[in-house]
């Protein structure tokens, strides 16, 4: 019978507390949806109340799941209300915990650093940019990274990894990449930084070719003049870059 202080659930056919990967992974992409909100606020508009507001909700939320119980987390709940209609996908709760222990360690470490203290540097940004990336994983490509820590520290034989990843399996001709696809994806990897530096160049070229006249310098001018607003909340340069204005 599950209580409310508890890690994982009992469901019947399984031996082991379990927790349902669907409804982690949705946990996951809400956090790293407000994550990246607040890290690109504080990065692009040096304005780190949000990051404060996100890092207070990001140590409670991971103390709730710890200390009491997943289910009673405030983004499990709407996570549940989300994938409610899809079949669940029970793994193990014990690589979870470890794993959620180690955001719960990052959690502390910015509520002290930018909370408490209200600092600035790269410790900040390198914390910020681990909890993005192990999110990123979890949501996007159902890995978790703390669960493959656990799994390869652990004594014990691990049960239920996510995405079976514990339990010896057949790589079925659909997962398989040949030749070609590998071909496509490089091509598609080398136009994605090629074409930038070429519409570049034609823009140079075009400046070279044809310089502007005097009364086009004006309206260009008058056009990379920034907002009052802008101006206002010293965000010149960002709109200038933004307006593409040099």
């Amino acid at each position: 019978m599950n209580t409310l202080f508890q890690f994982g659930d009992t469901v019947k056919g399984y031996d082991v507390p379990v927790v349902n990967d669907r409804e982690v992974r949705a946990a996951a992409g809400i956090l790293f949806l407000f994550a990246m909100m607040s890290f690109m606020n504080a990065w692009l508009l040096g304005d780190f109340y949000p990051t404060k507001i996100f890092v207070i909700a990001f140590l409670t939320e991971f103390i709730i799941r710890l200390f009491v119980n997943p289910n009673y987390a405030p983004t499990m709940i709407l996570s549940k209300l989300i994938v409610r209609n899809q079949i669940p996908e029970y793994t193990g709760a014990a690589q979870k915990k470890f794993a959620w222990s180690l955001g719960l360690i990052l959690a502390a470490g910015m509520f002290y650093l930018v909370v408490l203290n209200n600092m600035v540097g790269p410790i900040n940004l390198f914390i910020c940019v681990t909890c993005l990336t192990l999110l990123f994983f979890e949501s996007v490509f159902g890995i978790c990274i703390g669960c493959y820590i656990y799994n390869t520290f652990t004594k014990s034989n691990p049960h239920l990894c996510p995405g079976g990843v514990c339990t010896p399996h057949r790589v079925e001709k659909t997962q398989l990449t040949n030749a070609l696809q590998l071909g496509i994806l490089a091509v598609f990897i080398g136009l994605v930084f090629y074409i930038p530096n070429m519409i570049r160049f034609i823009g140079l070229a075009k400046q070279v070719i044809l310089p502007p006249t005097v009364q086009e310098n004006s309206v260009l001018n008058d056009k990379c003049t920034p907002p009052d607003w802008a101006v206002a909340m010293g965000h010149s340069d960002m709109w200038k870059l933004h307006n593409n204005c040099k």
